[in-house]
Formats: C-alpha cells, sequence, structure tokens
C-alpha cells in the first residue's frame, strides 16, 4: 500500500467536496509564509529523531508499534474535515462509522446486543465501565488482581469507591479462592477480569469466575484493553490458537473494555467501551442546549462521559476494518504472527543456557531474565537492568524493556532462586509487529551477545 499515493489522493477528495460550497479567502491572520514553516518544520522533524524504533522488528520493548496505512490515510483524511463525534451534527459521516465499528467490536466478542462507544484510551473506557458499576452497586466497591493494570486502583479514588485488590495465582491470573473470599464480605459489587494483563500478558480464568457472579449477585467487567483482540485466536487450529473456554466467556459478562490502538493497528487514541445492556445508557443522561438539534436519533456524546472526541479516530478505524476485518482470518492473522513469534522466543528461552524463561507467555509478551551464578534476586536485578541498557546502545542494537516482579511471584517461579531483595527486575518483550515473527532468531542470538559478550561481537 503506498501510503503517499493516497494521502495525495485523500487530500484531492477533501479538497473536491469543499469546492462544492463555494470559494472564500483564507483570513490572513493564519497565513504563514513558506520560508516560515521551512525552518519550523526542520526543527520538528528534528526533534523527532528522538525517538526509539518503534516500527523495527529489533525493537521488542513495550507495546508500541506504527498505525496500519490504511489508519494513517482514515485519520488524515477525516482530520482535514476534523468532525467531533460528540454530537451528529458535529460529524454524521463519522458518528454513522463509530457506530458500525462498535457493532462489529461487540460482536467479535460475542455480545448479541450493546451499547458502546470509541473513547480516547483504555483508562476513559475503564471510567466509564466503572461509573456505571457505581450507579448499579452504591457503596459498594471494586475487586480487581493485583497484577491489574493501576487504572483500577486509580479510578476507584477518582469515584469515590473503595478498591479491593485480590492475590494472584503463579501464573499472574487473579486468584479465584481470594477472590471468593473478598464477594463473602458482600463489600463489592464489581470485579474486573483482565484479559491480558500489561505486565505478564495473562489472561484471567473468565469462565470460572462467573459461577461467582451468579453466587454472589456481582457484575463483571472485563479489562481487555491489551488483550481483547486475541479473541479472534480463540480455538484457532493454528500453532498460535488460545483456549476458548475465557474468550467465549466474556459475551456473558457485563462490560468490556478494548483499545484498537493496541492491537486493532490504530493510532493513539482509540479506545472502547462496551455494555451488555443498552439499558445502562441511563445513567448518562444529560441535556445540552447548543448540541443536540439535527436529528432525533441518538448522539454519542448522550451516552459517554466525554465531549469532543476525534471523529477521524472512528474513520480510521472504520477504515482499517474494511480492509482487515476483527474476524479468524482477517485481523486475527496479524495477531497469530506475534503469538507465533512469542512460542517460538519463549522455546529458544527455555533451551538456553544464558536466558532463563520467567513464565511461559499467554500472548505475545515474554518474560525472562539473564541465568546468572549464583541465582539471586539481586543479581537478576542488576544483569536484567545491564542487558537493557546495553542492548540500547550497542552498534547493532536491541530493544527491550523490564518488568518489577516482587519477592512472591518470582519465588512462586523460580523456588530455586536466593530470595535476598523484596524484588527483581526481569527482561520483558512486547511482540505486537507481525514481522517480529521472522526476526525471532536474531532477536534471541543478540541477547545471548548481550548477556555474555564473549558469545559474539556486542
Amino acid at each position: 500500500m503506498d501510503t503517499q499515493h493516497w494521502l495525495g489522493r485523500a487530500t484531492r477528495a477533501v479538497q473536491d467536496w469543499a469546492d462544492t460550497f463555494g470559494p472564500y479567502q483564507t483570513h490572513p491572520s493564519v497565513l504563514v509564509d513558506d520560508d516560515r514553516f521551512a525552518a519550523a518544520f526542520e526543527e520538528f522533524t528534528g526533534r523527532l529523531k528522538d525517538n526509539y524504533p518503534f516500527f523495527h522488528p529489533h525493537y521488542a520493548g513495550q507495546m508500541l508499534k506504527p498505525p496500519h496505512p490504511a489508519a494513517v490515510v482514515g485519520y488524515l483524511t477525516a482530520m482535514l474535515i476534523n468532525p467531533n463525534n460528540h454530537a451528529l451534527d458535529g460529524g454524521p459521516a463519522t458518528a454513522r462509522m463509530e457506530r458500525e465499528v462498535v457493532a462489529r467490536l461487540a460482536a467479535m466478542f460475542g455480545y448479541d446486543t450493546h451499547l458502546g462507544h470509541l473513547t480516547t484510551s483504555g483508562t476513559v473506557a475503564n471510567l466509564e465501565a466503572l461509573f456505571v458499576a457505581r450507579e448499579l452497586h452504591p457503596g459498594r466497591g471494586v475487586a480487581y488482581s493485583e497484577d491489574a493494570h493501576y487504572t483500577h486502583g486509580r479510578m476507584c479514588r477518582v469515584l469515590g469507591m473503595n478498591g479491593h485488590p485480590v492475590r494472584t495465582d503463579d501464573h499472574g491470573r487473579i486468584d479465584l479462592e481470594a477472590l471468593e473470599e473478598r464477594l463473602r464480605t458482600g463489600e463489592v459489587g464489581t470485579v474486573v477480569l483482565t484479559a491480558g494483563t500489561t505486565g505478564l500478558g495473562a489472561v484471567d480464568l473468565v469462565h470460572e469466575a462467573l459461577a461467582l457472579k451468579e453466587r454472589y449477585g456481582v457484575r463483571i467487567h472485563v479489562d481487555a484493553a491489551y488483550g481483547g483482540f486475541f479473541t479472534l485466536l480463540a480455538g484457532a487450529d493454528d500453532p498460535a490458537g488460545l483456549p476458548p473456554e475465557p474468550w467465549r466467556a466474556i459475551a456473558r459478562c457485563d462490560s468490556i473494555v478494548v483499545d484498537p490502538h493496541k492491537h486493532g493497528l490504530q493510532p493513539y487514541g482509540c479506545g472502547a467501551v462496551l455494555f451488555r445492556d443498552p439499558e445502562v445508557g441511563r445513567f448518562y443522561l444529560h441535556d445540552s442546549p447548543y448540541t443536540y438539534f439535527t436529528s432525533t436519533e441518538l448522539h454519542l456524546g448522550e451516552i459517554s462521559l466525554e465531549c469532543s472526541r476525534a471523529g477521524a479516530a472512528a474513520a480510521a478505524l472504520w477504515l482499517t476494518f474494511q480492509i482487515l476485518p476483527p474476524t479468524s482470518d482477517g485481523l486475527g492473522q496479524v495477531l497469530a504472527a506475534g503469538r507465533r513469534a512469542a512460542l517460538r522466543w519463549a522455546d529458544l528461552i527455555a533451551s538456553s543456557d544464558l536466558l532463563d524463561l520467567y513464565q511461559r507467555p499467554d500472548l505475545d509478551i515474554v518474560t525472562y531474565f539473564p541465568a546468572v551464578d549464583p541465582v539471586t534476586l539481586a543479581g537478576v536485578d542488576a544483569e536484567s537492568a545491564r542487558v537493557l541498557a546495553d542492548g540500547m546502545t550497542s552498534p547493532d542494537p536491541v530493544f527491550l524493556s523490564t518488568l518489577r516482579v516482587d519477592r512472591e511471584a518470582f519465588t512462586a517461579r523460580h523456588p530455586q532462586i536466593t530470595a535476598d531483595a523484596d524484588g527483581a527486575r526481569i527482561l520483558r518483550s512486547v511482540l505486537m509487529k507481525p514481522e517480529s515473527e521472522h526476526h525471532i532468531e536474531h532477536l534471541h542470538e543478540r541477547v545471548e551477545q548481550i548477556v555474555q559478550p564473549e558469545n559474539g561481537t556486542p
């Protein structure tokens, strides 16, 4: 796909549309001399070089990657018009696109009915889900795993709710026995389950937790901001296939958050919140004397906490879904490549004398650490930090990230280690880019060379 060609087509298409409204003169206050702009643009592009190469397969650090070219073209084309999806009056075309893509997301998770919309982030999407939970269960708190995203504890404070962290098992999933102990107190009205923690990529056992929903009358909210699109691999006959049970069970949960700006190939910010029961829209009820007037249809701003939102985000996702739909043979193939890469690297690490696997990946996040002698938490921490720094500054760089794990979590997985510290940093690689599948052997070799430089040129 020639992005530059389509961006040229975009500007012409928007200009042709604009021309139908008749000529006008641009106000002199916004006119800028080309030489003046050129100087500013040169400084601007120079500053942008102060970035890591998120686009390259040798970047295997945080959950960052460029959007798909279709998303770029869709976003920039709509941005030339700059619609606001808060009200139909601000963006009739992109509001319809938003409803269509949200319906596709709901169908992807198996919802028969839904109410939902896009947001600027997973953080705001989770805030909205917890806001509705508070309205449905006033005075009762929210339970979430200790490995859940920190946004849940933060948003509980914003909403004036009590947050209840629950310990995790030795795979990073919420411990259901500990959760039930908490539910017996009657203090919890909503349980947050995570489909893909941002640290380990662990997937909570949603199907098993549903029994607690029925037993204690709680709501279940699924934070699938990171891992949600992996539902496309549930039960797939492929090495990348995932156990279907937790993913199929999401359809019976009360609300879901997913971030298309992660595995949906979108630019920041594009999150989404979905509710199974459309009746929860009553909690958003409000009036605005100047925004909702051209249509009796539901305006997206009437079912969201955010006001102004970029219609361009909906346009980008809509155009992307036309060519890479949220199906197993569409977008699912992109996710499958990253998951195969993670499994392949996990196998290489498991057979390595220089690296140890922290735990086997559930999705596409690989966690590992340098083999040290003696085997101590302090030694692992120091070596992980060194490998991270040396990898980025090497003539043949490789970009990783680290994850801090506490003593209990580490020793549960590796009881042979001497726990001489409260915890340790380990290495963590997110393999979101499908191109990673073709670079795993090189990544592994480079990391081993950095761990033990005498084995190769650092």
